[in-house]
């Protein structure tokens, strides 16, 4: 790692390490504790999205100050939940990038990243947390949970406002992971391996899930699913309005009927037309036979990348609603039976 002289890494990955240091001045402190109980409380809900979604968080662009603010903000969120980290660096998995032509490039290894100019390097990583599994049967299979973290940053002032703050996308699939850390954190120990996935690069190439799958914690013949969390801020009247979502591909594998019986209140991708599998985290991991899919409420609300992606629009109770239910379909996919693809159902690898 000193080869590749990323001192803002170092001191950030130290940062998370250690409980007592204080958080950056400019970023949000970690949000309060919820009570033992593993039910989810809207307050919890609340306070971690006004952080993450915070102006200080300059929009969380991939390889920017404020998305390494919003790394930092998520690794001592999981150290304070007890969750293992599971990076590179604690909790920190460094995603070696190169700014060229006006674009982030993912590298092919952290080495070719030190054999760059300086200026042309960025600073970015995943957020890595694992929960182990406590049945001896099962505990070397895993279940990845994931939200990007990352946002489209700042452009433009209209009206006095430059930053993109993402509320929705997808501050609110971040907070539900973080829920799903603390749920299975405080509760019966699952039976499968549970890695609590933040994605860098979701913008911008889904560089960061690209490079996980390239150095993934547990290998991925033993990962049997992955759920990524996108936008369940607002409800969506075509899954049925406040407190239900829905899940991309549902009939492409037995994740969506596993999910279903476990009483979670899902309905299949009322939009097939917008192609919603294929345009989330999930679709490299199902492309190498991972059953990965998108649970989300997004409505195609006009807010989608624009600056009006504030927590002033996220209803609560209804995203409050939507969290316990990824909690419930993380318990599910952690203790139930093992997904299968449907015939037909795995995409092929573009």
């Amino acid at each position: 790692m000193r080869r590749i002289h990323l001192p803002k890494l170092l001191a950030l990955a130290a940062l998370a390490a250690c409980g007592g240091a204080p958080a950056p001045a400019t970023a949000p402190a970690p949000a309060p504790q919820a009570a033992p109980a593993t039910g989810v409380l809207q307050a919890d809900v609340r306070a971690q999205l006004e952080a993450l979604a915070a102006d200080s968080m300059e929009g969380r662009a991939t390889g920017s100050a404020g998305g390494m603010r919003a790394a930092v903000y998520l690794a001592r969120r999981l150290e304070a939940l007890g969750v293992q980290p599971a990076g590179d660096m604690a909790y920190f998995q460094i995603v070696p990038v190169v700014q060229a032509n006006g674009r982030l490039r993912l590298l092919p290894s952290l080495d070719s990243l030190a054999e760059l100019p300086v200026q042309q390097r960025r600073e970015t990583f995943n957020v890595i947390g694992m929960i182990p599994g406590s049945d001896p049967a099962l505990r070397h299979e895993a279940v990845v949970i994931a939200a990007h973290y990352d946002h489209i940053g700042m452009g433009r002032a209209v009206e006095g406002d430059s930053i993109y703050n993402g509320a929705d996308d997808d501050g609110s699939g971040t907070v539900a992971v973080l829920e799903v850390a603390r749920a299975l954190a405080r509760g019966p120990a699952p039976k499968r391996t549970v890695i609590l996935f933040f994605a860098t690069g979701e913008e911008v190439g889904m560089l960061g899930t690209r490079w996980y799958l390239r150095h993934p914690v547990v290998p991925l013949d033993s990962t049997v699913a992955g759920l990524m969390i996108e936008m369940i801020g607002r409800p969506d009247p075509l899954a049925g309005g406040a407190g239900r979502a829905w899940l991309t591909g549902y009939e492409r594998s037995s994740v969506g009927q596993i999910l279903a019986a476990a009483g979670v209140p899902i309905v299949p991708d009322p939009r097939p037309d917008q192609d919603f599998f294929n345009r989330s985290d999930n679709t490299p991991f199902a492309q190498l036979g991972v059953p990965a899919h998108a649970l989300s409420s997004f409505g195609l609300h006009g807010d989608y990348h624009e600056l009006g992606d504030e927590v002033e629009r996220i209803d609560w109770d209804h995203m409050t609603r939507v969290v316990q239910a990824a909690v419930d379909a993380a318990r599910a996919l952690a203790d139930g039976p093992r997904p299968v693809w449907a015939p037909g159902g795995r995409p092929s690898h573009r």
